[in-house]
């Protein structure tokens, strides 16, 4: 069959939107085929067992969750400091917010992998990748912190993420708020 990369995208979006409202036993080819609007076997055509439609799935968060290229120079060319760092937290809070299917699929894909070793595989590898670019990132462009709060960023931002997704605190500060209080207290 030839590929077809829109309709590859659109299933792996379907099946992003099933996994965050049904979780994952209620990811199935059928389920993604309803969600996408496609013919039954659609998705097994582009994805022939689970493992590897949950492949895509963790590829296609990946390009859902990459920041735009284009606000990335005008970043750059500010100053390399804790007010900088603070935009990139809140850049990365906002891609997981846009759309809150994409963070909930994540989070069901995590647990999963608790259960499924080739789950854990792909989404392990994948999340190493992402963390190594992010000091890799931070490094090149001069700002504060190395690998261990870089590390502390990753599970300070998971944890805000799930608890805004799901049944948030109410501690009477802003995402803004927790995020300024953050940095400050990462990079004394």
């Amino acid at each position: 069959m030839a590929r077809n990369d829109q309709r590859r995208s659109a299933l792996a979006d379907a099946g992003i939107r099933v996994l965050a409202d049904e979780g994952a036993r209620g990811l199935t080819h059928r389920a993604v085929d309803a969600a996408a609007g496609t013919p039954r076997g659609t998705a097994s055509n582009y994805f022939p067992t689970r493992d590897d439609l949950i492949s895509a799935l963790v590829e296609r968060i990946g390009e859902r969750l990459s920041p735009d290229p284009e606000a990335i120079p005008s970043r750059n060319a500010r100053p390399p400091d804790r007010a900088l760092f603070a935009a990139y937290l809140r850049d990365v809070v906002q891609r997981l917010s846009a759309d809150r299917h994409v963070s909930l699929a994540l989070f069901e894909l995590r647990l999963e992998a608790a259960r499924r070793p080739a789950v854990a595989d792909a989404l392990g590898a994948w999340r190493q990748r992402a963390f190594q670019e992010d000091v890799a990132f931070n490094g090149a462009s001069g700002l504060p912190g190395g690998p261990t709060e870089i590390a502390l960023f990753h599970y300070a931002i998971d944890g805000l993420m799930l608890d805004h997704l799901t049944v948030p605190l109410d501690t009477g500060m802003s995402v803004d708020a927790v995020i300024n209080e953050f940095v400050d207290r990462l990079l004394r």
